[in-house]
């Protein structure tokens, strides 16, 4: 009986995690509670002590040993409840503290089931929770699918361990980074900041402690390997790496790059900034629904305003008063104002569509074209 004991406590150590000593324990405090079913709730000092080695088990009461075969069913009963829960307990234990220890990285699971918008992961011997405000908008889960997340933290409830996940952490991109390039797990190149819309776009920046190490290409890859595995787990998102420097102008030119900055206007002191740049080049700035500019104040932690050469001289000249070109009133346009517009948003669109793609690479022909249609096609309703 005592090597089967033994036998069952190695078991649970090997298969549960929880230490001998702790098993010992609850062994030793379940037979105190049933030697009082048998002896009395009101007698005191019952104890009790079993062997580590041999698995051979004495009672005590008040100093003297106690038969523990007449104790009976009931006692052996509450003796078991008193096992299991304390093995409960040691196991949750267990567990919250592994999960503690894995706080701030990256774990992966499977979909277990879906609970009012959040999704429970399952990850074996614990489930976590991804909370509706933590996934991504874009991204679609199927039951027993696998999935990776970002832990944001652990606590301890009633219920177990509680182990809050995301997707939408900045964070998250990170870990994923440094998961893929050995040279940031080493030291060598650091992520020195972070923009990010979940599922649109991220901004990184990089550097590198070796001069005879690109810190972007390290990040890249070979034939952009590497970035093109965390964009598929990001299911598309768009990723900027950018080249750091302690030189703030020039971190300025490599944000906006491969835009031309014609000016800065920069104010340190109350951590604002103008740009300057070709009127062609104000939309690819400004991005989509002012997505580019959004991310690169954010990276800056920086308020930061782009503004076109044409702009600055209208309100020279005095034909503006705001931040915006000067629209008429009338509800017609000519060829050329809705020419212009169009150009801009054709622009951009192509733009957010070939991340890392130079500006060059639009063509004036298709704009141009593109934009005549947009002025003939309003032209034609006016008319009807």
């Amino acid at each position: 009986m005592n090597n089967e004991l033994l036998n069952i406590i190695d078991t649970l150590e090997r298969e549960k995690g929880v230490e001998k000593e702790v098993l010992f324990q609850a062994i030793e405090a379940a037979l105190i509670s049933a030697a009082k079913k048998v002896l009395g709730q009101d007698k005191e000092d019952i104890t009790s002590t079993m062997d580590r080695e041999t698995g051979e088990i004495k009672i005590f009461c008040q100093g003297k040993e106690v038969n523990s075969s007449n104790f009976g069913r009931i006692s052996a009963q509450t003796a078991k409840q008193v096992i299991i829960q304390k093995i409960r307990e040691a196991e949750r234990s267990v567990i919250l503290n592994e999960y503690e220890g894995k706080v701030s990285t990256i774990v992966a699971g499977s979909v277990h089931r879906f609970d009012k918008g959040n999704i429970i992961v399952d990850f074996g011997k614990t489930e976590g929770v991804l909370p509706k405000m933590e996934q991504i908008q874009k991204e679609r889960y199927k039951q027993g699918e696998r999935v990776r997340a970002y832990i944001l933290e652990v606590s301890d409830s009633s219920h177990g361990p509680q182990i809050i996940l995301s997707r939408r952490a900045a964070e998250f991109v990170i870990k994923l980074f440094e998961l893929e390039v050995p040279e940031i797990i080493e030291g060598i190149v650091e992520i020195r900041g972070i923009s990010r819309e979940p599922g649109e776009r991220t901004k990184m920046a990089v550097f590198s402690k070796d001069d005879k190490i690109d810190p972007v290409g390290s990040c890249v890859g070979v034939r952009g390997a590497r970035v093109k595995d965390i964009v598929r787990e990001l299911r598309g998102e768009r990723i900027d790496i950018i080249r750091w420097s302690d030189d703030f102008e020039t971190y300025v030119k490599n944000i906006f790059s491969p835009i031309e900055i014609k000016k800065m206007n920069i104010d340190r002191e109350k951590k604002k900034m103008e740009v300057i740049v070709d009127d062609e080049f104000l939309s690819i700035g400004i991005g989509k629904h002012g997505q580019n500019i959004r991310l690169v104040s954010k990276l800056l932690d920086w308020e930061v305003d782009i503004r076109g050469e044409k702009q600055i001289q209208d309100e020279i000249d005095g034909k503006t008063t705001d931040n915006k070109p000067a629209k008429k009133a009338s509800k017609k346009k000519d060829n050329e104002e809705v020419a212009e517009e169009a150009t801009e948003d054709v622009v951009a669109e192509a733009a957010e569509e070939a991340v890392g793609e130079t500006t060059e690479e639009v063509t004036e022909d298709a704009v141009e074209e593109k934009a005549t249609e947009d002025a003939q096609d309003e032209n034609k309703e006016e008319k009807e």
